[in-house]
């Protein structure tokens, strides 16, 4: 899923030629790295306190 996304982020998910634009892009890799391991973070602690008491 990944790998997929970070590919439609880089040509453009209505771009099908994959030619770049050259308009200004919102950057992928920053808020969506630090989203997701907030969300990978919160549902961790949540299951080893279940887990643990």
């Amino acid at each position: 899923i990944f790998y997929i996304s970070s590919f439609l982020h880089e040509a453009g998910s209505n771009n099908p030629l994959g030619i770049p634009s050259g308009c200004d892009e919102i950057p992928f890799h920053p808020y969506c790295t630090i989203k997701d391991i907030l969300g990978f973070t919160l549902i961790l602690s949540l299951l080893v306190s279940l887990a643990l008491f």
